[in-house]
């Protein structure tokens, strides 16, 4: 990693540490729970060798990022601002931004409501979602998820809700579970049979999350033992409550992005995900759905055999991807 360029900035309150290879048009990359720049080591080096000066944020709440205490200060307003701070700080006027899982929607909601900063967007796993609107006065995001999970499943969103619950179950052993959700949500654990069908995030709930993981004997071939130390040396020091936090947060999502109802995107967009993704909505509806939804969506393309990590567990593919999209702008 010694190739790698660490920077912090000041931006929108907080302190961010990113890490950056390249000059040249700005691509700003955003990761998602539980990660790090770090999962975008494969991406850095090729968009920084095409031209680009590729800049990976670790997010607020992640790695040597400023982790507040306050729950409310981890909204997507906080988030999106985040990045827009981030770009200025950096000594920029616009990039293109690219997010995974949990960055998929700040980079999505950056480029809809800051179209003069982000030219373009290219997102992982996550399709778009158009504003809704704030729910109705007493209607509770928790209680919808709850009631789609039913009597006898728990949800990993619901999981994390309860402030110290997660923090107890996922910290008791943290390498256990860094490595058991990595192999859980990729390809690997319904190709090994570990998983009779793709995950979407669904467990019986007389399990904690933790006893619901599947832990591999053996690494799968995208990731290496150094991979998860890194990952769990974050964690070991910063704990998970940071990215639960963005989770905490969920209910106050759609009031949060009510101002931009019948907008859209019209930049540049992309967009990739894995056949055997199911856990942020990867679904073909959803891809319909975002198909309609934005007017300039150049490239949709899911990968078979792939899980959540896609950028990791295909990485070539994603690059090339993303470089001619890049190209294209």
């Amino acid at each position: 990693m010694d190739e790698f360029t660490h920077g912090d900035l000041q931006a929108n309150g907080i302190n961010i540490h990113y890490v950056e290879m390249g000059t040249g048009p700005v691509v700003i990359f955003l990761h998602g729970w539980p990660e790090s720049w770090y999962s975008w080591r494969h991406q850095i080096p090729a968009v920084a060798a095409a031209g680009y000066r590729a800049v990976a944020l670790n997010m607020r709440g992640y790695g040597h990022t400023d982790a507040p205490q306050d729950i409310e200060l981890y909204t997507i307003n906080h988030l999106v601002g985040d990045v827009v701070g981030a770009v200025a700080a950096l000594g920029e006027t616009e990039a293109v931004v690219v997010g995974h899982d949990w960055g998929a929607p700040v980079a999505w909601y950056s480029a809809l409501m800051r179209p003069d900063v982000f030219r373009a967007v290219g997102c992982l796993s996550v399709p778009y979602n158009p504003p809704i609107g704030a729910l109705p006065d007493g209607v509770h995001v928790n209680d919808l998820m709850r009631g789609a999970a039913g009597p006898e499943r728990e949800y990993y969103r619901l999981f994390f809700q309860e402030p110290g619950v997660a923090e107890a179950d996922m910290e008791q052993d943290v390498a256990g579970t860094m490595l058991g959700v990595l192999y859980t949500l990729s390809g690997d654990a319904v190709a090994n049979g570990d998983l009779a069908e793709p995950t979407d995030g669904h467990f019986p709930i007389e399990q904690t999350m933790s006893e619901w993981l599947r832990v591999p004997t053996e690494l799968p071939t995208w990731l290496t033992q150094a991979d998860v130390d890194f990952y769990v040396g974050e964690i070991e020091r910063t704990g998970f409550r940071g990215g639960f936090n963005w989770y905490r947060n969920i209910h106050r999502l759609f009031g949060g992005l009510s101002p931009f109802v019948g907008a859209t995107i019209k930049q540049p967009s992309f967009y990739m995900g894995g056949s055997f993704d199911l856990i942020a909505g990867n679904s073909p509806e959803a891809i319909a759905a975002m198909k309609q939804a934005l007017p300039d969506l150049r490239h949709v393309e899911l990968l078979a055999g792939v899980g959540h990590w896609i950028q990791q567990e295909r990485p070539e593919q994603v690059n090339a991807a993303m470089l001619d999209f890049f190209a294209g702008l």
